[in-house]
């Protein structure tokens, strides 16, 4: 028998003062109110309730041991409210992880408007370009930058990562403007310090692919501001995306260069793990994220298996 069931049941019989009241709540017989009791007899080592053929008193255990089940019962009764009400409002913490600089740019701006609309929701931003094991570090949502691995999470699908090329205007004025990948080999090229070797400046224009055109770096960084930093400052050219750098290009802080050879943009996912009743914490990001960083028409969930 269920322990915490027997408990109900002693109350019940304690509160309404017989068995026969107590199996008409439960839907059950008195004889099964019974064993109910008895089990718990038996677990504790001592009578609860001292029974006559007229009628039946608590134990001086029984008195301390009914207390005791009505604070356990009490505590269960407001877990499962708590519980209930996490599921039907969004309240709680929402711990996110993302790239350094997507989530610096794009979710720290757009966790301010989530967070002032959803006042029971607390927000937890890791920015990290490692990928982290969700379920492990017990991640809400994670948004992932290129091909997907087979993971088992749910996968929905942002605007695609693109990159830019560019230059400060002074850089330029100094230096001249490259035209072509293999002009890198004469300029400054800051870099990224993530990118594998064979991975860095793989440029590919409409005819021809152009790997490793830029020189050696004099100055690498694992931070992408750093890098937008550097070029602003006028020291060299970056790759970047295109996201980090939009506001300057804008303002003509930096100039966009070799457009026909920059990578073709990256896939972006936002991955949560399955659950058959996500909580309003998570449905609701993932709908903020999507309103502003999805496709055009977004599709419905993929399952990664």
């Amino acid at each position: 028998m269920d322990k915490l069931r027997s408990m109900e049941i002693f109350v019940s019989v304690v509160d309404q003062g017989s068995f026969t009241a107590a199996a008409d709540t439960f839907r059950i017989s008195p004889v099964m109110v019974g064993k109910h009791i008895k089990q718990l007899e038996e677990r504790l080592g001592t009578r609860l309730l001292a029974r006559t053929t007229r009628r039946q008193s608590l134990t001086e255990i029984g008195r301390q041991y009914v207390e005791q089940c009505r604070q356990i019962l009490a505590q269960i009764a407001a877990a499962e409210t708590g519980a209930e009400a996490m599921r039907a409002t969004p309240r709680g913490k929402l711990k996110i992880t993302a790239p350094v600089s997507f989530g610096s740019e794009c979710i720290a701006p757009l966790m301010a408007d989530y967070l002032t609309a959803y006042a029971d929701v607390s927000l937890e931003l890791n920015l990290n370009d490692r990928m982290v094991d969700l379920v492990e570090e017990g991640f809400d949502a994670a948004i992932r930058i290129g091909k997907l691995e087979d993971s088992g999470m749910v996968a929905r699908p942002l605007r695609p990562y693109a990159m830019v090329i560019c230059a400060s205007p002074a850089y330029l004025a100094k230096h001249g403007t490259p035209r072509t990948p293999d002009d890198l080999a004469r300029h400054e090229c800051v870099d990224f310090m993530q990118w594998s070797r064979h991975m860095r400046w793989r440029l590919s224009g409409k005819t021809a692919r152009h790997d490793g055109a830029a020189a050696e770096s004099r100055f690498l960084s694992n931070n992408g501001q750093a890098l937008r930093m550097a070029a602003l400052h006028g020291f060299g050219i970056v790759m970047q995306a295109e996201i980090l750098l939009a506001d300057d290009i804008a303002a003509g802080r930096l100039v966009p260069l070799l457009a026909d050879y920059v990578p073709a943009p990256r896939l972006m996912h936002v991955l949560y793990p399955r659950d058959r009743q996500p909580t309003p914490k998570l449905t609701t990001f993932i709908d903020f994220l999507l309103e502003r960083y999805g496709p055009a028409a977004t599709p419905p969930p993929a399952t990664l298996t």
